[in-house]
């Protein structure tokens, strides 16, 4: 569903906030003040940030402000103030939103939820992996900027592996996501032969063998 980094001071309320969207399947990283939220945030592949306006050691503006210098993640402000200046100086240091305090917590899950779904239609059109970058949505792939001959099994095939870097695939989980195990025409070797074709075009190096485990993609990957 997304993680959310959740910048609130007050305990009792963070405590809250994060029942409530754990509860719709939310990861939530809990933060009582700016220096943790910092650390988090470097920490974790955040999709929305919940800050208070008001924090123990500086202002969720200045905090809001520094994220948005290094990233476009979607921030949602929440303040005790009601007045026109406090929305504008929270959109002009990168707000993407905001809620009044007090607030309904029903309400606050559905602007997530609404924030949330602009994290999925905004993600990321490539994956990339040192000097080989797949297009998702041209289901292209190119080496060093040269594009590769790669067949619709191979593309799809290398996006799963791409989308799961470092994490031992099994045989059967290849031929559950990519061919349909009910057909005969699929043999044991279907997974070997396509995975042996696709390291000659790709690199022997970037995909392991586990023995008798699975494959795992070794190098790390980016959404871009």
């Amino acid at each position: 569903m997304g993680k959310i980094l959740l910048l609130e001071d007050d305990s009792n309320l963070n405590n809250g906030i994060q029942l409530c969207l754990t509860r719709e399947g939310y990861e939530v990283v809990p933060c009582l003040d700016i220096a943790s939220a910092e650390k988090s945030f470097q920490s974790n592949d955040i999709d929305l940030i919940i800050s208070d306006l008001s924090l123990p050691d500086g202002s969720g503006l200045d905090f809001c402000q520094k994220v948005r210098e290094q990233s476009n993640v979607l921030i949602l402000m929440l303040t005790s103030y009601n007045q026109e200046h406090d929305i504008v100086t929270g959109y002009v240091h990168g707000a993407d939103d905001y809620m009044t305090k007090p607030f309904s917590l029903m309400v606050l899950v559905s602007k997530v939820q609404a924030m949330m779904k602009r994290v999925v239609r905004n993600q990321g059109h490539e994956l990339v992996s040192g000097e080989l970058a797949v297009s998702l949505t041209e289901m292209k792939v190119k080496l060093q900027g040269e594009m590769l001959p790669l067949s619709k099994t191979e593309i799809q095939l290398l996006i799963l592996f791409m989308e799961n870097p470092k994490q031992i695939l099994s045989s059967d989980q290849l031929l559950d996501q990519i061919w349909d195990t009910k057909g005969d025409y699929v043999d044991t070797n279907t997974v070997s032969v396509n995975i042996s074709r696709l390291r000659q075009k790709v690199g022997k190096e970037r995909i392991k063998t586990v023995r008798g485990v699975g494959y795992l993609w070794i190098n790390d990957v980016q959404k871009k």
